[in-house]
């Protein structure tokens, strides 16, 4: 049954188009995802979709029997509301004993009971992970049977999300459509990918399947548009050479072909724009003569005073040029206090932190604090004069943020009036002005698009120093981490360390959860050595291709085998056909076997 019927519609802000004449419809049972460059609409779409603003032009449509649900990405709630009234506020009786049943199944099924008020705790005072579970919990006492989502995983923790995966899978009467960047999130719960992008053929791709299938599809048609692209130039430079001969061309009968000629220029343009990929040009430099020990860790625990909880203890490390940490932990289990306490802001309760004295760091925060929300984006680049140093050169400010695609207009604009991915990058821009041997990168990826959190993958692989990263992308976590130090609720309080994401989630989805053995530390998964430089559709690529080599190996030999039966010698057809699969199977089979050959090599790089 279709819920929502959408027909061409179209939104622009100001002089700028978000996009134009799209349609596309949302079925029961469907688990939509939403993605595209920031900027291109997609939180837009949702609150047309949610009546909060209105389409420009077109149509939309909705069934008489759609109850609709959306999760905003930063959720409001009364200063002073308790869980319990946050969920009554959306029934029309919260006397009645059936809506006050549902309210607490919904507070025992997204564990919102394990706080000490329960029911009665105030959201204010709960982390942003937390307040998320309320808020979906908000929308789903309007029963709805579709639900829109924009960036659930944002500001949840990793366990949060597996949850969160987890419950999406199990409804089976709710259709989503889901905003987000998390690749694995993604994979892992729709069933149909939208992609709004103003490259797009006609600025929304539809595709059935998971992501990865989406990434195939996406792939063959950039590659058939710029086909298309290349034939048309080809073109149109022999009619602009026809154009240029002169007078014969004003002749009554050629005016078609001038009136075509112009037609096609345009028509290359506009393919020329779509084709061309814009890449922010992330570069944090290299610091020469770097120090082999930058930072130490040795017996460090800590807690706040006697009568708080343990944080985390026993913790020794060391961290030199190379190393990539990655910490992972439920919100609020000491990440950012450990953080702080390598910065030296704060002190541990036991052991000792030691920072090199002669060493730079640059720290993403999370809050983005130092961001001065009223400053324009310039002044936060370059408080005074014309020019930011950027590795020993002098480069015009503006120069500089164009790299980063803010245009002139937004460059004059203070900074609260930005998206959250803009002042992600803005701030990574301000860092890369500051040469640095060790990275802290404090969830780095919120609000960034898939294509920016490439190049800044890209960058973070070529950066000669230590970094240490905090991050609810796993698949960022993973690509960017040689080492995962998780925080783990056993009563030690320790840190685990990990080969990587793949190794902690065998482990937490065994003893992790109840309990925190040791886990071998040179121990490395095989996931380990097939996934540092492969990008998301290339390590499920690599992922699967054994097995389906296999498969085809198999299926040859089962049609060799048949070939050999007396029945089939002496029927002439059936004989062709045989001979005719094998010879097609025998090179697939060969391509994926170097196909695989050219993976390996790229992991081991």
């Amino acid at each position: 049954m279709t819920l929502i019927s959408v027909h061409q519609i179209t939104k622009s802000f100001a002089s700028k188009n978000l996009f134009k004449k799209i349609s596309f419809s949302i079925d029961s049972n469907q688990r939509i995802g939403l993605v595209g460059p920031n900027g291109a609409g997609k939180s837009t779409l949702f609150k047309i979709l949610i009546n909060q603003i209105q389409a420009d032009d077109g149509k939309i449509s909705f069934s008489n029997s759609l109850r609709l649900g959306y999760l905003s990405q930063k959720p409001e709630f009364g200063p002073d509301e308790i869980i319990y009234d946050c969920l009554m506020s959306q029934v029309d009786d919260p006397y009645d004993g059936l809506n006050i049943a549902y309210a607490y199944e919904l507070i025992t099924k997204l564990s919102l009971d394990i706080h000490p008020e329960k029911e009665f705790a105030k959201i204010s005072e709960l982390s942003g992970g937390w307040q998320k579970r309320v808020a979906l919990a908000r929308e789903l006492m309007k029963k709805p049977n579709l639900l829109l989502l924009d960036e659930p995983t944002n500001h949840l923790d990793i366990q949060s999300i597996l949850w969160l995966e987890e419950f999406i899978n199990a409804q089976n009467d709710l259709s989503f459509m889901i905003i987000t960047h998390d690749r694995a999130f993604l994979q892992n719960t729709c069933n149909m990918m939208f992609d709004l992008d103003p490259r797009n053929p006609d600025g929304l791709i539809k595709s059935n399947g998971s992501y990865v299938q989406f990434l195939e599809t996406k792939s063959m048609l950039m590659d058939s548009q710029k086909r298309l692209e290349d034939k048309k130039r080809n073109t149109m430079l022999i009619e602009k050479d026809w154009l240029a001969r002169g007078p014969q061309a004003r002749l009554t009968k050629q005016k078609a072909r001038i009136n075509r000629a112009h037609d096609l220029i345009d028509e290359v343009d506009n393919l020329e724009n779509k084709n061309q990929v814009k890449k922010v040009d992330f570069d944090f430099g290299v610091n020469q003569n770097s120090p082999k020990k930058l930072v130490e860790l040795k017996n460090l625990s800590k807690r706040y005073n006697d009568e708080s909880p343990l944080l985390f203890s026993k913790l020794d490390a060391m961290i030199r040029p190379g190393s990539r940490i990655g910490l992972l932990g439920k919100n609020g289990c000491g990440k950012s206090t450990l953080i702080q306490i390598i910065l030296g802001h704060e002190q541990p309760s036991t052991g000792v932190a030691f920072l090199n004295p002669d060493i730079q760091v640059c720290y993403f925060e999370q809050g983005k604090e130092t961001l001065n929300s009223t400053d324009t984006v310039l002044k936060v680049i370059c408080p005074e004069g014309d020019y930011v140093h950027l590795h020993g050169l002098a480069v015009f400010a503006r120069s500089y943020l164009s790299r980063f695609y803010f245009t002139n207009q937004q460059m004059d604009m203070p900074v609260h009036q930005l998206s959250g991915g803009e002042q992600s990058r803005l701030l990574i821009a301000k860092l890369m002005l500051n040469p640095a041997h060790v990275l802290i990168l404090d969830e780095p990826t919120n609000d960034l698009d898939v294509e920016t959190l490439d190049v800044l993958s890209d960058c973070l692989s070529d950066f000669a120093g230590a970094i240490i990263l905090v991050s609810h992308d796993r698949f960022f976590l993973d690509q960017n981490s040689n080492e995962i130090w998780a925080f783990t609720e056993n009563g030690a309080r320790e840190i685990i360390k990990f080969a990587d994401y793949n190794q902690w989630l065998d482990w937490y989805q065994t003893a992790g959860k109840n309990a925190a053995p040791k886990v071998d530390e040179n121990k490395k998964s095989d996931s380990k050595k097939s996934n540092k430089k492969l990008s998301f559709k290339e390590l499920h690529e690599f992922q699967n291709i054994e097995s389906i080599i296999l498969e085809k190996e198999s299926y040859l030999k089962s049609k060799q085998q048949e070939l050999v039966q007396p029945e089939v010698s002496s029927n002439f057809k059936k004989l062709n056909d045989l001979t005719s699969e094998i010879s097609k199977l025998e090179p697939e089979i060969q391509k994926l076997y170097a196909r695989w050959q050219e993976l390996e090599k790229k992991v081991q790089e």
